[in-house]
């Protein structure tokens, strides 16, 4: 089984690889499958069951559109002042059953000029899906 660390590919036995890159530190565990030569020789691809089926990329959404969604979904649950909303905060740790967060899309969609559709509005469980999916629809505007 292969090993992945940070840095330029390293092959001491064919059974055990290193990989690692120039750019700096990256997270590997979104891979699946990779294909590494190993002695100048390919090898085929190898696959990991405990990882994704596909490569996804992310794409942060601005700290202020974060913020505005935070401010929103405390005032939209009634959440006292200082009540710890992050972009990692899932709105049903916070406490949001469905009608809390169909009421926390119509304020986003007040707010920010957009319209969320119903299939995109399921997809939504944290504060940084919501923000995220504020700014690739304000994109397509």
């Amino acid at each position: 089984m292969a090993t992945f660390t940070v840095g330029a590919p390293i092959c001491t036995k064919p059974t055990t690889c290193s990989l690692k890159q120039a750019q700096g530190p990256s997270r590997l565990s979104s891979l699946r499958l990779i294909s590494l030569p190993i002695n100048s020789k390919n090898f085929p691809s190898l696959r990991s069951s405990k990882m994704p089926s596909r490569l996804q990329v992310f794409c942060a959404a601005k700290a202020e559109t974060v913020s505005k969604v935070c401010e929103i979904v405390k005032k939209q649950l009634a959440l006292p002042d200082d009540s710890e909303v992050t972009g990692e905060s899932k709105f049903a740790a916070l406490g949001a059953d469905s009608l809390d967060t169909v009421e926390i899309v119509m304020g986003l969609e007040e707010e920010f000029g957009i319209s969320v559709e119903e299939e995109s509005a399921q997809s939504i469980l944290t504060v940084q899906d919501a923000a995220d999916l504020i700014e690739k629809l304000i994109e397509k505007k």
